[in-house]
C-alpha cells in the first residue's frame, strides 16, 4: 500500500519541483537582451537557445513517461531533479553561444523528465475531484517564480552576470531531491506488468493517438505552448527597445504577473473541481487573444504594460490548471504518465517551434507579427479543448 504522507508536503514539494524548473526556463526571456550582448549572439538566433531546450525537454518527456508508467514517478522525478540540479551549475561554464546551446539541451534532458511525471504523480495519488486543487496549486510554483525568482534572477543577472540566476534555481532544485527523497511516498496504482521496450512504448503512443479526443487534446498541448512563446520570448527585448525599459523594470512587470498567476491558479483549478474545466478554458482562451492583440497599440508606457502583463498572467492561470486537470482523466492509470510526457512532449515542440518563428518574426516585422500569431494560437487551442475534449461527468 502507498505511504501515509501529507497532502500539502506532496503538493509543496512539487510546487517546489515546478517553481525551480520553470523558473530557470522562465529567466531565459528577459534576461535574453543580455545574454546575447555578453557572448555576442545575433537576436534572430537568441531564439534558438529557447528552442534547443524545448526540444529536448520534448523528446526526453517521450521517452521517460513509459518509464515513469513501469517504475513509479517518484524515480523518475528523483532523477530529473538530481539530473536538473547538475545541469543549472554547468550554466557558471558558458562561454560562447555552442557551450551555453549544449547546456541547455542537458537541462532539457533533465526537464523532460519532470514535466510529465509531475503532473501524472498529482493524477496517481489525488482523487479526480481533488485534482483542481492539487494541480492549481502546484503550478502556483512557476507563478511564485515570476514573484521571486524572476525578479530576484534579473536583478542577479544586472549585478553579477547572466549565469547568476541559474545558481539560485540549482540550489532550489537540490532542496527538491531530498524532498522527494525523504518525504514523498510512490502511489500505488495499476502498473504495467509487461516488459518495457521501444516498440512496446512506441505502440502504446500510436494506440492513445488513435483516439481521437487525446489526439485533440495534445494538438491543444502544443497549441497552448506555441501561443506562449510566440507573445512572451520577445516581450521584454521589445519592451526594451520600444520603451527603453529598464531591467529592473521588466524584473517588477514579471513579479506583478506572478502575482496574479499566484492568486488565480489555484483559485481555477478549484472552481474546475466544482463547474468543470472546459467552460474556464475558453473563456481564458477568448479574453487572452483579445489582450495578445492589444498589446502594441494600447501598451505605451511601463505602467500600462503592468496592467496588460496583469491580465495576461489572469488568464493563462486561468488555462493551465483546469488543463492540466482535465488531460489526467483521459486515460487510465497505467497510461496516465504516458499520455502526459506525450502532451509535454508536443507542448515543448511547440514552444520551440514558436521560439523559432518569434526571432525572425520580431527581427523583421515586429512584435505586432508576434502577437497576432500568439492570438490565432490560443484561440485555436480553446476552440479544440471546447469541441474536441470531453469531460468527466461530475460526482456529486
Amino acid at each position: 500500500m502507498t505511504a501515509k504522507a501529507s497532502p500539502y508536503i506532496i503538493v509543496f514539494t512539487l510546487w517546489l519541483l515546478v517553481f525551480s524548473s520553470a523558473g530557470q526556463t522562465m529567466i531565459i526571456s528577459p534576461i535574453l537582451p543580455q545574454i546575447g550582448d555578453e557572448l555576442a549572439i545575433r537576436d534572430a538566433v537568441l531564439g534558438t537557445l529557447v528552442s534547443a531546450y524545448s526540444l529536448m525537454v520534448g523528446l526526453f518527456a517521450i521517452l521517460s513517461g513509459p518509464v515513469s508508467d513501469k517504475f513509479g514517478r517518484k524515480r523518475i522525478l528523483l532523477l530529473g531533479c538530481a539530473t536538473m540540479t547538475v545541469a543549472l551549475g554547468l550554466h557558471g561554464f558558458v562561454d560562447s553561444y555552442v557551450s551555453f546551446l549544449a547546456v541547455r539541451v542537458f537541462a532539457g534532458m533533465a526537464g523532460g523528465m519532470l514535466s510529465g511525471a509531475a503532473v501524472s504523480y498529482i493524477g496517481d495519488y489525488f482523487p479526480y475531484e481533488r485534482r483542481g486543487w492539487a494541480t492549481g496549486w502546484v503550478m502556483s510554483g512557476a507563478a511564485f517564480g515570476q514573484i521571486i525568482g524572476i525578479p530576484m534572477g534579473i536583478v542577479m543577472a544586472e549585478r553579477w552576470g547572466f549565469r547568476s540566476p541559474f545558481y539560485l534555481f540549482g540550489v532550489t532544485m537540490a532542496a527538491t531531491v531530498f524532498l522527494i527523497l525523504f518525504k514523498i511516498p510512490q502511489p500505488d496504482v495499476v502498473r504495467s506488468k509487461e516488459p518495457l521496450t521501444i516498440k512496446k512504448a512506441a505502440a502504446d503512443y500510436v494506440d492513445m493517438l488513435r483516439r481521437p479526443e487525446v489526439a485533440w487534446a495534445a494538438v491543444a498541448y502544443f497549441m497552448l505552448f506555441l501561443s506562449v512563446s510566440l507573445f512572451v520570448i520577445y516581450l521584454p527585448t521589445w519592451l526594451e527597445r520600444e520603451l527603453g525599459a529598464s531591467g529592473d523594470q521588466i524584473a517588477l512587470m514579471f513579479l506583478v504577473g506572478g502575482v496574479a498567476n499566484v492568486v488565480t491558479g489555484p483559485q481555477a483549478g478549484k472552481l474546475s473541481d466544482r463547474i468543470g474545466r472546459k467552460g474556464i478554458i475558453l473563456l481564458a482562451c477568448i479574453g487572452l487573444s483579445i489582450v495578445m492583440v492589444l498589446t502594441v497599440p494600447l501598451v505605451t508606457s511601463m505602467a500600462s504594460a503592468y496592467v496588460l502583463f496583469f491580465i495576461t498572467m489572469i488568464l493563462v492561470a486561468m488555462r493551465i490548471s483546469p488543463f492540466s486537470a482535465l488531460l489526467t482523466s483521459l486515460v487510465k492509470d497505467e497510461r496516465r504518465g504516458s499520455l502526459m510526457s506525450l502532451a509535454v512532449a508536443l507542448g515543448q515542440i511547440g514552444f520551440a517551434v514558436g521560439g523559432a518563428i518569434a526571432g525572425p518574426l520580431f527581427a523583421n516585422v515586429g512584435f505586432q507579427a508576434n502577437t497576432l500569431l500568439g492570438a490565432v494560437a490560443v484561440l485555436a487551442m480553446g476552440l479544440i479543448v471546447w469541441f474536441f475534449v470531453p469531460e468527466p461527468a461530475r460526482t456529486t
